[in-house]
């Protein structure tokens, strides 16, 4: 079995082409422009073609994105320079990913809490349970609402069937309380 491959004719490569012709026409007459606004932006001279080139494809795959611009040239224009921050920025950020060397690496601290860090946590943990149920009942009951249940201030408010400001006041209090507990350990 053999495959025969042809060159697509004129036509077929016109229309496959020309899925977008606006935007074809659009890149061929401001091509020198755009990258023009690139270069003057400082980038390289090998970056500012891919840049077109992307910004291309790009609009390439959304169709209408063209479709009612005042202004082709500027949107492209744009879009353009968009692209190119946003290449400074990884490049940027690469950059700063991998300068470091090897013994940097190593000196980099491990995620892992020493055991001193846990005993601490334990016993903040302790001051701060304590701390909570020193609190009235009713403070005790908007601040864990608030803090385990995730409720906002309103949903407390009718839950409790007290007033906005009453939750705002006792939120206060007892945050004021637990810090005023947990000072010592901080």
């Amino acid at each position: 079995m053999t495959a025969h491959f042809r060159a697509p004719s004129a036509s077929e490569h016109a229309s496959s082409a020309g899925e977008n012709p606006l935007l074809d026409r659009a890149i061929l007459a401001y091509y020198d422009e755009l990258c023009g606004s690139v270069r003057r932006r400082g980038h390289n001279p090998a970056n500012i073609q891919e840049i077109v080139h992307d910004l291309y494809i790009r609009l390439r795959q959304k169709d209408g994105a063209l479709e009612n611009k005042v202004s082709l040239k500027a949107f492209l224009i744009r879009a353009c320079i968009n692209l190119g921050i946003d290449r400074f920025r990884r490049e940027h950020f690469e950059a700063c990913l991998f300068s470091g060397s090897e013994q940097e690496a190593l000196q980099v601290s491990a995620p892992v809490a020493s055991p001193d860090q846990a005993l601490d946590l334990e016993h903040r943990l302790g001051i701060l349970k304590a701390a909570i149920m020193e609190m009235s009942l009713q403070r005790r009951r908007v601040f864990i609402a608030s803090r385990v249940g995730k409720l906002s201030a309103d949903e407390i408010s009718c839950r409790m069937k007290i007033s906005r400001n009453m939750v705002d006041r006792h939120l206060r209090k007892a945050y004021l309380h637990c810090l005023d507990r947990l000072e010592d350990t901080l």
